[in-house]
This record gives C-alpha cells, structure tokens and sequence, in this order.
C-alpha cells in the first residue's frame, strides 16, 4: 500500500511496497511515483485518474525484469479545504499474470494444430468417458466437435479390439497404435497417461490422419511384391532347365553372371539333377560373354558337385573371353567333357547312352 498527494507525490509506503518493490520508505516518500516506480509504458496520473473500484493489473519496470501489479484505487477526499489524497492497494501478480500468458499461448498453439493439421485431440476420465473431442480430421469425415462427449471410449471403439491399450493407458503407461482402420480411414494415436491432474482428465489422446501415407505405403509394398515376382520369374526364364532326352538335362544360361546368381544356378541344377536321376547336365555357356574369376571357380566347382551326385557335366558354347579366365586360374579341364556347340554336347550324350557308359565317379 503505498499514499499519494494531489501532485502524484508518495506521502505514506508500507513495509510490503518495499519488499515488492525494493525501494524503502525513506526513498520513496517525497517523490514522484513515476520516478518511484516506473511503469512500461503510460503513467501512475493517468492511471489513478481514471482508476474504479474494480482491480487492474499494471506493469512496472525494475531494473531488467518487469513486475505485474494488480491494484485497485481509493480516492479520500480531503477535510478542511485540503485536497484529496490517493490511497493505492496492491499485490504482485508476475506469476500469475506469466502462467496466463503461457496458457494463453499454448492454448493458440493448440487451437493452430488442431484447426490446420488432419489431427484430433481428445481426452477420457479414469473411465474412458470422453471429455473433449476436437480436430480437423473429425471435421473431415462429417462429424462434430465434441460429438462424442460424454460417450465411452470402451463401448464406442470395442470392434477395433484396443480396448486393452487404452486400459494399460488410463492405469499410466503410454501407447501407440501405428495405422489402425477406422472410419474408412488410417490413423496413428498416441495415448498420453495424465497424472495428478486437477480436474478428470485421465489420458490424452492425439490421433493423427494417415491415409493418404498408409495408401501409398501399402501401393508401393504391392509394387515392391510384384517386382519381386518378376525378377523371380525373370530368374527362372534366365535360366531354363530343359529334359532335352532322357536323363539329359541342358542348362542355357543368358546375360551376366556373378558369384550370386552363379549359386542359385548350381542349386537349381542340383535339385533337377537329383529329381530326374539325369545322367548328364549340359551346361549352356553360348549366351554368357564374360565371367570374373570367382565365377568361373564356382562352374567348376558346379562340375564337380554334379559327378558327386552320378551325372555328367557338360560344358558347351564357351566364349574365348570365359576361356582366358578359365586358362588363368590353371584349372585343370581334362576330365570335363567340352563341346563348342550343344548340338556336339548331345551326340556325346547319345553315344554315352547307346554304349549304357556311366560317368567316373569322383577321386
């Protein structure tokens, strides 16, 4: 509390105006109050003239902070021809004024996410009983803000079967359900535990619209599982294997070959080879120009797998290039049957097979 002339000089400050204000008594008594106390912006004159009985927050400059001042006026009129005097009451405010500033600014920002973003935000009790409901995203499938106060959470959504998550959400442990069908929508939601809270809120929930991602998420996986396909048929195409006779298997292998692909050929020709119980496996090289080394090893090493399991490999149409790698590793072709052409490759399967020969076995 603190007393002021009819010139807006201090005449009376108490003990709390110099706590609040760390000014004593003794400096401010004889001066102005604007020098006293100085506000942000307009004066303690103007202020008091037109002060009611109704409080009013000021702000005051100290030093680099500001204080928020909620103050009502009494005006005491003077006695004996001497002018009234102006008796001011107040109390710091600066808290409260801040947390209503913050509130006012969170609210604005809530109110920007949920009017703009496909989003809606809503709130249960302890049992489930829906106490706000708002968003963008409710609007956009036709429905009402707040259209579902008062309902239960439980009963409303009980076919999308989470009523076990909001459960283990409302007793406090957080939730989140990734693209779950509802409304011929996808959504997203978190499900927020509130504890400690002063009114019923229990949990919170942000459920976010993704159905324009999910839908292209689930185009692009169907694209991803086609293409899949294909090249798993292109493979099988790539490398046909063909009973050309009987217990004459032929392999024509087209393109590049690597490491990989060279082992998935080999595991195809070995499972042909054990079905068909095929005497001879003829291996097709007419359509391959270049092999690196570790590929070349691997047809050997093909050749060598297929006279563990009683049949013949056969090498035909061998390009010059294929040749040089194969002549640089030093691998040793003396007891591989070789032929320029497939059409050489069969008559010596023919021959084999008139002459009832069987191929060497291994060692």
């Amino acid at each position: 509390m603190f007393e002021l002339d009819a010139g807006g000089d201090v005449v009376a400050w108490n003990r709390q105006a110099e706590l609040v204000f760390g000014t004593a008594a003794a400096a401010a008594v004889g001066r102005d109050l604007d020098e006293v106390v100085p506000l942000t912006r307009g004066s303690w004159r103007a202020l008091v003239d037109g002060a009611g009985a109704k409080p009013k927050v000021w702000e005051v400059r100290q030093g680099e902070a500001t204080l928020a001042i909620e103050a009502w006026v009494q005006v005491v009129p003077g006695a004996d021809d001497r002018p009234a005097r102006t008796i001011v009451y107040g109390h710091d405010v600066t808290a409260r004024v801040e947390a209503e500033a913050r509130a006012a600014l969170e609210s604005t920002m809530l109110t920007a996410i949920k009017e703009n973003l496909e989003v809606s935000l809503w709130a249960t009790d302890e049992r489930g009983t829906f106490l706000f409901m708002d968003g963008k995203s409710m609007r956009s499938i036709g429905m009402r803000s707040e259209q579902f106060v008062g309902q239960n959470i439980f009963e409303m959504y009980r076919a999308t079967g989470n009523g076990d998550i909001v459960a283990a959400a409302i007793a406090g442990e957080p939730q989140f359900t990734r693209a779950v069908a509802l409304h011929g929508n996808f959504y997203d939601t978190w499900y927020i535990p509130v504890a400690g809270a002063k009114n019923d809120v229990r949990l919170v929930g942000v459920t976010i619209d993704v159905s324009e991602a999910t839908r292209t998420e689930n185009e692009l996986r169907g694209k991803v599982e086609l293409i899949e396909r294909q090249q798993e048929v292109i493979r099988v195409l790539a490398t046909p294997i063909i009973e050309v006779w009987d217990g004459v298997l032929t392999m024509p292998i087209v393109g590049l070959i690597d490491t990989a692909r060279t082992a998935e050929i080999m595991d195809s020709l070995l499972q042909a080879v054990t079905q068909t119980r095929a005497r001879h496996a003829i291996l097709d090289l007419t359509g391959v120009e270049v092999v690196d080394t570790g590929t070349a090893s691997h047809l050997i090493k093909m050749i060598h797998a297929l006279r563990l399991l009683g049949a013949e490999g056969i090498l035909t149409g061998i390009h010059p290039s294929i040749a040089q790698t194969v002549v640089a590793l030093g691998v040793d072709l003396s007891h591989v049957a070789v032929f320029a052409k497939l059409r050489d490759a069969l008559k010596h399967c023919l021959r084999a097979a008139r002459a009832g020969a069987r191929p060497a076995s291994a060692g």
